[in-house]
């Protein structure tokens, strides 16, 4: 594949996702005379396990800039030269992108910004914009419309990762998962209710196939995927892979309702791991057509189901 014609610097770089985003982004192999820099803090940079994973990317080429996030100079200074900036910042900071962008835009270089959009469509359909755990990233977008003119924003819209999904949270287990290593599985409704996925490492490959495709990305909310499946199809793999059927417990739509309600009211963390179960379950991942193959990107060019499985199973037995 051809290598990216841009400078590029990325926020959140070694986070949950943001790892994902920079690995694929560093093997894409950027042209001499082109940069790759990931903006961080001085404490992550001297973070053992962090500091081994940027050490990594920088013996493959990659430019490590540190700086605080919250400093405009510190921010404008590294976007001297950079012409697309790709957010990866987790849901905490992501109103810190108001200034990013803003800053994106007052700059000379910066043509092109993904802001951390990766995940469930906030607009969706009518509802999605009552959702709480929508408000956020709602609130960049609106900044954006009113007040962004020269740099053009992507946002690559994922739904949920398929990784992610499989965990099993001990203080939220009615909102469902899957646990291989008791072979006990939590599913919502009748799990035969089809959800759209994304596996993480696919994110960083449908990023990269944005920026390879600039004409069919710019300006526009991507909605890409892996593939789509269904609870019970995952749980079929699942005792495939590890032989022997589960522990199966199933919750009712209208109880999953009742856990997010009540997580909410206790101000509890799982609120939104809730609430976003409860919109894929609904089917608020589902498309006519999806925009990966204007990427560029064919169904076998994406992770499956078995592959994703095949690794979460392996974690389950280090």
């Amino acid at each position: 594949m051809s290598s990216l014609p841009f400078n590029i610097l990325i926020f959140g770089g070694t986070g949950a996702i943001g790892k994902h985003i920079t690995n694929a982004i560093v093997a894409a192999k950027a042209s001499p005379g082109h940069d790759i820099s990931i903006f961080t803090s001085e404490a992550t940079a001297s973070n053992p396990e962090k500091a081994a994973l940027l050490s990594s990317w920088e013996s493959q080429g990659l430019r490590v800039v540190t700086g605080d996030v919250n400093n405009a100079q510190d921010v404008s200074r590294a976007y001297e030269g950079v012409d697309v900036v790709v957010s990866c910042l987790g849901r905490n900071a992501l109103m810190t992108q108001i200034d990013l962008i803003r800053l994106a835009e007052e700059s000379t270089s910066v043509k092109w910004f993904f802001p951390s959009e990766y995940g469930t469509d906030i607009e969706y359909d009518a509802s999605s914009k009552d959702e709480k755990p929508h408000q956020n990233k709602l609130k960049v977008r609106e900044f954006i419309r009113n007040n962004i003119k020269r740099v053009q924003c992507t946002y690559l819209v994922t739904g949920p990762y398929i990784d992610m999904y499989f965990n099993l949270a001990p203080a939220a287990k009615a909102a469902g998962g899957y646990d291989a290593g008791s072979k006990r599985a939590v599913v919502i409704g009748s799990g035969n209710d089809a959800v759209g996925f994304t596996s993480m490492p696919d994110v960083g490959k449908l990023l990269v196939a944005a920026l390879r495709h600039p004409k069919e990305a710019k300006g526009k909310a991507l909605k890409v995927q892996s593939f789509v499946t269904t609870p019970n199809e995952i749980l079929r793999e699942f005792e495939k892979q590890t032989g022997g059927e589960w522990e199966t417990d199933h919750t009712p739509n209208e109880v999953l309702r009742e856990l997010e309600t009540q997580l909410w009211n206790e101000n509890h963390p799982l609120g939104t791991h809730a609430t976003l179960r409860r919109i894929w379950a609904e089917g608020g991942t589902l498309y006519e057509k999806t925009d990966n193959e204007e990427l560029g990107l064919a169904p076998q060019d994406m992770e499956t189901l078995g592959e994703v499985v095949r690794r979460a199973v392996s974690e389950t037995r280090k």
